[in-house]
């Protein structure tokens, strides 16, 4: 007789408690309402509440937690894998618990060069490996390279940074000073960060108010442009990007022909000019 062996490969999530679970789903059925039509519900549509739903259970857990992830996966009807691989390839979900304030410098091109390398470093050397309310990473480019080298604190923007001053940021963040960013309200925990990217209302004072100004960098292009009296060319018959010019005869069958639906499958489709 053949014995059966039973191999694990890997704990089982524990659930979460009682009382957390019934204040997740309310907080889910609240996001997954927002893709789905009540009077027609649609299971596919639904499953677009996903990336707000990983957010959801960061708020909770500080990262994307196996226990995280059998909750979105429960409430969408997906798999496991299939969460995880979403929850892996996007930077901002988190694969191990976080910190209070997640740290992030910008070490891609222009930000390296502009000394982001040097702030990294100065902030490894600086920061207590201990002190687990501060997490440090590298984070890609988000698009403000007007201001560079950034440091991101709970992904609001810190501008035109050093060494030093990325030093005394994460000190007064380790004392529980009132961080303000360089753009935005007075920063908030990595967890209520989290809450506010799942889609729920940002309360802190003049978040709805802040970050509407544009900085002398960002328009720095546009005045060189006005000085020199350029202006955007105009475009009478816009083209695909990249489309060879229609001579007479192909402008006129496209002219005819652009409003038909395509021939169905029994149809013969016509043949290539020049057969």
């Amino acid at each position: 007789m053949t014995e059966r062996v039973f191999l694990q490969l890997g704990t089982r999530p524990v659930p979460y408690p009682e009382d957390v679970r019934a204040r997740l789903d309310r907080d889910a059925d609240t996001i997954i309402a927002r893709y789905s039509r009540p009077e027609a519900p649609d299971p596919q549509m639904a499953r677009s509440a996903l990336l707000p739903l990983l957010h959801l259970v960061q708020a909770e857990d500080g990262f994307v937690s196996p226990t995280g992830i059998e909750f979105c996966a429960d409430r969408l009807g997906l798999t496991g894998a299939e969460v995880t691989a979403v929850s892996t390839f996007y930077s901002m979900y988190r694969r191990e618990p976080t910190g209070d304030y997640l740290v992030g410098v910008c070490t891609n091109t222009l930000c390296a060069v502009m000394g982001g390398d040097a702030i990294f470093e100065a902030l490894q050397d600086h920061l207590d490996s201990g002190d687990d309310r501060l997490t440090l990473t590298r984070v890609e480019c988000n698009a403000a390279c007007d201001y560079a080298p950034v440091v991101m604190v709970n992904w609001e923007f810190f501008d035109d940074q050093t060494p030093e001053s990325a030093r005394a940021l994460v000190d007064s963040l380790r004392i529980g000073e009132e961080v303000v960013p360089t753009r935005g309200a007075s920063l908030c925990t990595f967890k209520e960060t989290q809450r506010i990217l799942a889609g729920f209302p940002d309360e802190r004072p003049g978040a709805a108010h802040a970050g509407g100004r544009v900085g002398e960098p960002t328009l720095a292009g546009l005045h060189i442009a006005q000085d020199a009296g350029m202006t955007a060319p105009t475009v009478s018959h816009p083209t695909d990007s990249g489309a060879a010019p229609l001579d007479s005869e192909e402008a006129t069958a496209a002219a005819t022909t652009k409003d038909k639906p395509a021939p169905a499958p029994t149809e013969s489709v016509p043949p290539e000019k020049g057969e």
